[in-house]
């Protein structure tokens, strides 16, 4: 019974709205911008090239897929498309609401998908999302595979087509897609960002575009200035619902989170998502920011990762035993007060599809047992844990590293990159020779965006470079099951065989604690650890 309903769900949803608990706007219209701590996005704005939150943050202010995502449940909803329907969860028909307009006016039509889905999906593009297409009928033909990974020297052969024979413009406002196997889940992915369309000056002059951004969300670009901000403004004529009050949005670029929670204190900031750990010590920041933060939980998950192209990470022992070394509650304790989870699997907490306990003793402190593991892999040299410094991280990589050092008698280092914008750089490029932190905020609410995305082979996130023929095979029958209950079960036995394999080790479940200034009010933070733009207000 889950297929009809789902499909239901996204013919009749209207509005762009979400569910009926969403927040709704209401506040004066006002030209205000408020200022939200952000960080460097790795890469220009491009949507099918961003799987990073800095860019992710603003791409999702300055575009509006087919389907978004209640702000406080999660739960999906058409908005740029008026329905989404199928009858095999093979061949789907999408039709778009009339009347949507990029920001330089043009209008946004089903050709503004597939021409962007087309060009994300190239190979020789070099778009980081381009797996999310991978399900899509002709993506083998436009993908060509990388005979020796992305680290290798070998070069991809050029695709034999530019253009997925799985998608069909049928009109200007009907979209046909058509899978290679049936994929249920494939309506929820359509929020995510990777599947937003392009204007047609993006395709005219693509280096133009990037200085100046065109989409069709509810912001539109103004400026940037590289190492400090981008700046955003209100779109009037967004159609969508509820309508931002506010003027615009400064995203805005820290050193350090520290720095940025001090000027929330002093309401500098307008908005800090993350309070770091020397605001959690003592709840200190329900006092320095009383009646202005909230703690819940999201879907997201801490992980860190081996760089598996590296030999000396190879061994499976070896990784399970550094897992099996790390104190996670005295970590939590320590450093966050308590507010971060054990993981006990590599799925966030109410993500459908989600079981407990999938990780069992490997994600528990075994310090002798961990030792022995260790000893026995003849690892050579420090162990070195590796993450950005200008995202609140050093104090729990540290702690994380002494945890390792009292479990194995073997020295570990946190090594620090300055800025998110390098760490990724160097993860991307494959250059990185160390342990590194690899943090997961769901992209849409399923179980198949915790896995797919990062441990299939050759995936758009997976940034280890890890492979398994058994868990692609898996994974391949999760994506092609007839219903999302068969597929579910298939996705956890999938994610059983990886943790076996600890490709990542899952560290805690995420919660946050976020702080804003005296002059915001209705704010609401997402599950996807998201400032709303569009219901949150402000005075002077």
């Amino acid at each position: 019974m889950a297929l009809p309903v789902s499909v239901a769900l996204f013919t009749t949803a209207c509005g762009g709205g979400g569910g009926t608990e969403a927040p709704q706007g209401g506040g004066a219209q006002t030209d205000v911008t408020i200022s939200v701590n952000s960080t460097e996005p790795e890469n220009p704005l491009v949507p099918g090239n961003t799987n990073e939150t800095g860019g992710g943050k603003v791409i999702d202010a300055l575009f509006s897929p087919l389907v978004e995502y209640d702000p406080r449940t999660a739960e999906p909803a058409n908005l740029v498309a008026e329905s989404i329907e199928t009858t095999d969860s093979r061949v789907y028909t999408i039709r778009l609401k009339d009347g949507w307009t990029f920001h330089d006016g043009t209008p946004v039509t089903a050709q503004s998908f597939a021409r962007a889905w087309n060009y994300t999906a190239y190979s020789p593009n070099g778009q980081q999302n381009a797996s999310f297409f991978s399900q899509i009928a002709g993506y083998d033909q436009v993908n060509a595979e990388d005979p020796d990974g992305a680290s290798g020297p070998q070069q991809a052969p050029q695709p034999p087509a530019q253009e997925m024979s799985g998608l069909r413009v049928v009109d200007d406002l009907t979209l046909e897609v058509t899978l290679t196997e049936p994929f249920a889940v494939f309506p929820i992915m359509l929020g995510y960002r990777a599947f937003s369309p392009l204007p047609d000056a993006f395709f005219t002059d693509q280096a133009a575009w990037e200085a100046n951004p065109i989409g069709n969300g509810p912001f539109r670009y103004v400026s940037r200035q590289p190492g400090a901000n981008i700046m955003v403004e209100r779109y009037d004529p967004w159609p969508g619902a509820p309508k931002p009050s506010i003027g615009g949005v400064e995203f805005r670029f820290y050193e350090s989170a520290e720095a940025a929670y001090a000027d929330v204190v002093s309401n500098n900031l307008d908005f800090i998502e993350v309070i770091p750990p020397s605001g959690l010590a003592g709840n200190l920041y329900e006092t320095d920011l009383a009646g202005r933060s909230v703690s819940q939980t999201y879907l997201g998950l801490q992980r860190i990762g081996f760089p598996l192209y590296d030999p000396r990470y190879q061994n499976v022992q070896l990784r399970q035993a550094i897992s099996m070394a790390i104190d996670r509650e005295a970590v939590n304790q320590q450093i966050f007060a308590g507010t971060r989870p054990p993981a006990d699997g590599l799925v966030a907490p109410n993500v459908p599809g989600r079981t407990t306990n999938q990780c069992g003793d490997l994600c528990t402190y075994q310090p002798e047992r961990a030792r022995q593991m260790f000893d026995a892999t003849g690892f050579q040299g420090p162990i070195e844990l590796t993450s950005n410094a200008d995202s609140g991280n050093a104090e729990w990589m540290q702690a994380t590293c002494v945890t390792i050092t009292q479990a194995l008698g073997r020295e570990c280092n946190f090594v620090p990159v300055p800025t998110f914008g390098e760490f990724r750089t160097a993860i991307n490029a494959r250059e990185l020779s160390r342990i590194f932190r690899t943090g997961w905020v769901a992209d849409y609410p399923s179980i198949e965006n915790f896995l797919n995305p990062m441990y299939r082979t050759g995936a758009a996130s997976n940034d280890g470079e890890y492979t398994n023929p058994a868990v692609d095979a898996l994974l391949a029958r999760a994506d092609a099951a007839p219903s999302v209950e068969e597929s579910n079960a298939l996705y956890q036995e999938a994610e059983r065989m990886i943790v076996q394999d600890m490709p990542a080790i899952p560290l805690y479940f995420q919660s946050f604690q976020a702080g804003w200034s005296d002059r915001m009010q209705n704010v609401t933070v997402t599950p996807f650890r998201e400032l709303d733009l569009e219901s949150v207000t402000v005075t002077e």
